[in-house]
């Protein structure tokens, strides 16, 4: 089975929630609109900026049906499918194939963890069959669940076994394993790379052609940027813009990341998608006049994604 290969950049969105942490599906239409005008080109849902593992099952549905219905033409989306209990995994995958997603993806269980290859193929290969004709990809990121398990052996224990085996959505530091998975087979994955902090190195090293990316929805024309001044070969520019998203990086890094401090950012920048749900710990309107001033000083508000 061989699928289409994404070339450019994908963002895992935060979900809308409400000021009781009540999933709020009516930012999701604008949320798309915007990501699209600032060059990105699909959403990977209810990942780990989306909280996924946080919310229900129905909810998580809900969810997938409203990006869908929405996306403009051509916009992808990817829907994480990852739980700890595979029958709610399998649903989700299936339910992703009958509202006509463009794909599904899946993180290892951060419970129980898969401590061998064989555990976590078998994981990927339950939920992959839910959907057996949207492209899979498995979402390694194992600082989140601690499954630390090399991907090259899984790639090549996977390969053939699961039909619709799309690629990898990495989110790891290794490059030298990165580029590895990118040459298996004569480059048959397709490998999706998830740090923002070095998207430039992964173009460089490993060839990278799409990605997924946390901070998208407030830095993609950053980023997408980065991507089209080094197939430009305008390599110091390129290498100019992954420093300023560095910059950017660094001030979320201070108030608890992406998921808690990007959210917030974009309520500064006209989109305001609630609170995160426990246990992270909110912003608090002091913290936001810090963070807000932090990024005026890099310029951010002219450089960030416009609505």
């Amino acid at each position: 089975m061989t699928f289409e290969k994404i070339n450019g950049l994908i963002v895992a969105p935060f979900t809308p929630f409400d000021k009781k942490g009540e999933v709020n599906l009516d930012p999701i239409d604008q949320y798309a609109k915007l990501l699209q005008k600032n060059g990105l080109i699909g959403v990977f849902i209810n990942g780990s900026s989306g909280e996924g593992y946080m919310m229900t099952v129905e909810e998580r549905m809900k969810i997938a049906e409203k990006w869908v219905s929405v996306a403009p033409k051509g916009f992808k989306v990817i829907v994480h499918c990852g739980a700890t209990c595979i029958k709610d995994s399998y649903k989700m995958a299936q339910h992703a194939q009958e509202i006509g997603a463009f794909g599904i993806g899946a993180m290892a269980s951060p419970f129980p963890k898969a401590g061998r290859v064989e555990e976590l193929v078998k994981y990927c290969e339950e939920i992959a069959c839910g959907a057996s004709n949207l492209p899979f990809y498995f979402y390694h990121i194992p600082v989140l669940n601690g499954v630390y398990l090399p991907m090259l052996p899984f790639l090549k224990a996977a390969d053939g076994r699961i039909p619709n085996l799309a690629g990898i959505k990495y989110t790891y530091e290794p490059l030298y394993e990165y580029n590895q998975c990118m040459l298996y087979n004569n480059g048959k994955y397709d490998m999706l790379y998830g740090l923002d902090e070095t998207i430039l190195n992964a173009l460089v090293m490993g060839g990278a052609r799409g990605g997924i990316s946390g901070t998208g929805s407030y830095i993609g024309k950053v980023l997408v940027g980065i991507i089209d001044e080094y197939h430009k070969g305008n390599i110091a520019k390129a290498a100019e813009l992954q420093n300023y998203a560095q910059d950017v990086i660094n001030v979320i890094a201070k108030y608890r990341g992406n998921i808690v401090c990007g959210k917030r950012i974009m309520k500064l920048l006209g989109l305001d998608l609630g609170i995160n749900r426990t246990p992270f710990q909110n912003i608090t309107d002091e913290e936001e006049a810090v963070i807000k001033k932090e990024l005026e000083s890099i310029d951010f508000f002219n450089k960030c994604n416009q609505m």
